[in-house]
């Protein structure tokens, strides 16, 4: 999913042209395979220094080995190509790219929302969360998520060119949905989840942001009342909630990248659905496609700058000054 930059040109190319270099997308992959290695590192030693592993970190854990898997299955075909300076076909190598991209694109964006939806249960109804979640049913849920997004990325290749359909991008190393007409109307319905996943995911951090706001005000309170203030204010977030303070600030993180790169595709899939294509309809669809790469090699970095002791103590910090600032505000 890596992709080097240039202008567009037309697209019946038989070769890759010499200037475009194999480096950008040789240093990107190495960067997503590092930081993805690290972040299982990471939470592998999580797992052993812990008595409990939280069903949020079995979550991650998913989402890290999926972002993974989807670099070492689609980089090395972009890397063959360069190396061949062949560019991919338009036929089954075309829609086998193209399917496997949106298949680990919309994984990622699921497991994303699955882990808004934790984090929402486990503050806002804890006895439910008790009762109902554990890591054998959030184990059991990847199945699920796969099939359907292994369904939804074959649906060109079930209904046909007329419904949607994979093309290959410049420089011709890789294949993505056709976001123009007439194949739009895959397009349109991958547009419309995508954005329909931002909204769920934005929404349940919100419900999130404000359930921790009034445990706050209501744990304070409680110790005012018990003659402990001075106390209550010291330890601020330390003091009962800082796991969940750590998974919403994770996954707001995560969610703020995911938006940065998956809006731009959303909004191109509408556009290109009410548009005539055009060499400069392609250049933009292009630039869209290269943020959307971008989510799978910053996350796990993301995360590891996250498990660093010293970010961890700013974020809870800043979270007290926060709080105190808004209930005394």
């Amino acid at each position: 999913m890596n992709v080097s930059s240039s202008s567009v040109p037309s697209p019946n190319l038989t070769s890759i042209d010499e200037n475009n270099s194999v480096v950008p997308s040789a240093v990107l992959f190495a960067l997503g395979v590092t930081g993805n290695v690290i972040a299982l590192c990471i939470l592998y030693l999580h797992k052993h220094n812990s008595n409990r592993v939280s069903v949020f970190y079995v979550l991650v854990t998913g989402l890290v080995w999926t972002d993974l898997l989807g670099k070492l299955v689609i980089s090395p075909m972009v890397l063959v190509c360069y190396s061949t300076r062949q560019p991919v076909g338009e036929g089954m190598q075309c829609n086998a790219f193209g399917a496997l991209m949106v298949f680990f694109g919309l994984c990622s964006m699921f497991i994303l929302l699955a882990m808004a939806v934790e984090c929402w249960l486990s503050i806002g109804h804890p006895y439910f969360y008790q009762r109902h979640v554990n890591r054998r049913k959030a184990l059991l849920m990847f199945p699920f998520i796969y099939l359907f997004c292994l369904l939804f990325c074959a649906l060109p290749l079930i209904l046909g060119s007329e419904f949607g359909r994979y093309k290959s991008y410049f420089p011709r190393t890789w294949c993505y949905i056709d976001m123009n007409r007439p194949h739009h109307v895959y397009s349109v319905l991958f547009g419309t989840l995508t954005g329909l996943l931002i909204l769920l995911i934005v929404a349940f951090n919100l419900s999130v942001m404000i359930s921790l706001l009034k445990m706050y005000k209501l744990s304070r309170k409680q110790k005012i009342r018990r003659g402990s203030f001075e106390r209550a204010e010291n330890q601020g977030a330390h003091n009962g909630h800082a796991e969940e303070l750590d998974h919403l600030v994770l996954l707001a993180l995560m969610t703020f990248i995911f938006i940065i790169c998956s809006v731009p595709v959303t909004v191109r899939t509408y556009i290109g659905a009410f548009s005539q294509a055009s060499e400069d309809n392609e250049a933009k669809d292009l630039m869209a496609l290269r943020f959307l790469s971008v989510n799978s090699i910053v996350d796990p970095w993301v995360f590891i700058i996250f498990r660093t002791s010293l970010f961890r103590m700013m974020v809870h910090k800043l979270y007290d000054k926060l709080c105190h600032t808004t209930l005394n505000g």
